[in-house]
C-alpha cells in the first residue's frame, strides 16, 4: 500500500511543485537521495548535452500565460480525478487506523475511477518503447527531458543500458471546456441532501 500512496504523492508533488517530496528519500536508490549537507564542488560532467537548435523566442507574457494554463490544467485534472475516483478524498484520509484489506478495497475503487480519467482525457504513449529490464541504446542528441540517465555516464552518446522505466508522454489532452465565470479552484462541489 505504501508504494501506491507514494506514487500518488510523487505524481502530484511533481505536477504542482516540480520536485519530489523529501519524505520519499528513504525509498530512492542511494545515488538519487539528496545529501544532508551540500556536496563539495564537483568537476563538470563528462557528457555535455548541446541543444540541436536554439529555443524559440518567448512572447512577452509567456511566463504568466504558461503558469496560468498549467495551473488551470492541473486543477482540471485534479477535479476529474476527484469526480471519477474521489482521489482528493482518498489522499486527504489518514490510513493509519485501517487494515490493509480495507485499504485494498478502497484503492480498487479509486484506481478504477482514476484510470478511467486517464483513458478518457489523456492519450499516453511510452517515451522509449520496450519492456523494463530490456537492453536499450540512447542515441546521440537525445532530449534529457525525455530520457534520464541513471548511474555514471562516460564518454559521448550513444549510451547502452537497461531500461528501468519506459516513461510516459502525453500525446493528446482532452479536458472538457469550462465556460467563463466557473471557479476552477472548486475541485468538487459540496453536496447537500435536502430534507
Amino acid at each position: 500500500m505504501t508504494r501506491i500512496y507514494l506514487a500518488f504523492v510523487c505524481f502530484f508533488a511533481l505536477l504542482f511543485r516540480g520536485r519530489l517530496p523529501p519524505q520519499i528519500a528513504p525509498f530512492l536508490p542511494e545515488e538519487l537521495r539528496p545529501s544532508p549537507a551540500p556536496p563539495p564542488p564537483t568537476p563538470l560532467p563528462v557528457v555535455e548535452l548541446v541543444p540541436a537548435q536554439p529555443p524559440p523566442a518567448k512572447p512577452v507574457n509567456a511566463n504568466v500565460d504558461k503558469a496560468g494554463l498549467r495551473g488551470e490544467g492541473a486543477l482540471a485534472l485534479l477535479s476529474l480525478l476527484q469526480r471519477e475516483g474521489r482521489f482528493v478524498d482518498f489522499m486527504r484520509e489518514s490510513l493509519d487506523g485501517y487494515r490493509d484489506q480495507d485499504i485494498g478495497a478502497a484503492v480498487r475503487d479509486v484506481h478504477r475511477g482514476c484510470r478511467k480519467v486517464l483513458e478518457v482525457h489523456l492519450k499516453l504513449e511510452p517515451v522509449l518503447p520496450g519492456q523494463e529490464e530490456s537492453a536499450v541504446v540512447v542515441p546521440a542528441g537525445f532530449d534529457p527531458a525525455e530520457v534520464r540517465l541513471l548511474g555514471e555516464t562516460r564518454g559521448a552518446p550513444p549510451f547502452r543500458g537497461t531500461l528501468v522505466h519506459h516513461g510516459w508522454r502525453a500525446v493528446e489532452v482532452r479536458f472538457p471546456h469550462l465556460s467563463d465565470g466557473v471557479d476552477r479552484r472548486v475541485l468538487a462541489p459540496a453536496e447537500v441532501r435536502v430534507a
